[in-house]
């Protein structure tokens, strides 16, 4: 393509937005409303992802070490947890420290037991995939020296079922409403493109090719798109910019998170504008196509 030609694309693109603006301002509101109903829900699905990752990790198992074990049984058991392939890490607390952390959660009555301490030295094991809990905490029982591996039996599962639940209707929704945006902002370009299928008509009579008429359609998608996802960028980033220094406060004790403003935010900002170009380009394209068989 020539360079003339090229240019000549990019000014009758500017040009059409110009002569179409009441048309151009509906195709560009669209695109706005529904980018930031997806930069919405996309914001919400991904922090409930981070939140299910969160209380997943958090889930260990605490294996109490048989009373009559000695420091060389320890160190052996120790050993075998770790060989266990799903094993991420061991950690060793003694019942000293067990008992400092009862009184420290449940208040100075429990330091009536410092003088004959009835708690176990325990492993703390966390595994690599925090489904694979229930099947390691199993293998351990069977070993030497373990009393018990309690990781939540049956209350574990089932929050894992509910997880698994919570992120695939959350995939659905992200995957629905952006089928519907597509659908929304084609048909809008589609009415802005009918209002002008006399002059395409004429282009092509006159011998014009489909690439040549095609092209400052989909340059005007592009600007559409870019035009249309500037104001979702800017509510989401100052928004979750707000909500994020108000509640990351609050939540500094617990074991669930809000995503990292940075880069979180700034991803969700570039995919919004990849997105609000792709369906510009992909609705102008597909709405011309009808218009180009005279």
């Amino acid at each position: 393509m020539k360079i003339n030609t090229v240019k000549r694309h990019f000014r009758e693109s500017f040009k059409s937005l110009g002569r179409n603006g009441w048309m151009m301002f509906a195709s560009a509101s669209a695109v706005t409303i529904t980018l930031l109903l997806v930069g919405v829900f996309f914001v919400i699905i991904l922090n409930m992802n981070k939140f299910a990752n969160d209380i997943e990790n958090d889930v260990e198992i605490r294996v109490h070490i048989d009373l009559t074990a000695k420091a060389a049984d320890r160190e052996k058991l120790k050993s075998e947890i770790e060989s266990i392939g799903a094993v991420k890490s061991v950690k060793f607390s003694s019942k000293e420290q067990e008992l400092k952390e009862l009184i420290k959660t449940m208040g100075s009555d429990f330091k009536l037991f410092q003088q004959d301490n009835p708690l176990y030295d325990v492993f703390i094991v966390k595994t690599k995939q925090p489904t694979d809990t229930p099947k390691v905490a199993r293998q351990i029982e069977k070993m030497d020296h373990v009393e018990s591996a309690i990781y939540g039996k049956g209350k574990v599962e089932k929050l894992f079922h509910v997880l698994s639940i919570c992120r695939n209707i959350g995939l659905v929704l992200i995957i629905a409403l952006l089928l519907t945006a597509m659908f929304l902002i084609s048909n809008t370009i589609k009415i802005t493109i009918f209002a002008r299928r006399k002059e395409i008509e004429i282009m092509k009579l006159v011998g014009a090719t489909n690439w040549f008429i095609r092209w400052p359609f989909l340059l005007e998608g592009l600007w559409l798109g870019i035009l249309g996802s500037i104001l979702p960028i800017l509510i989401i980033s100052f928004g979750y910019f707000y909500l994020y220094e108000l509640i990351s406060p609050k939540l500094q004790n617990n074991i669930i998170h809000l995503l990292n403003y940075s880069p979180f935010i700034y991803g969700v900002d570039g995919l919004l504008l990849l997105l609000g170009i792709c369906i510009g380009v992909w609705g102008s394209s597909m709405s011309i196509r009808r218009y180009l068989k005279v």
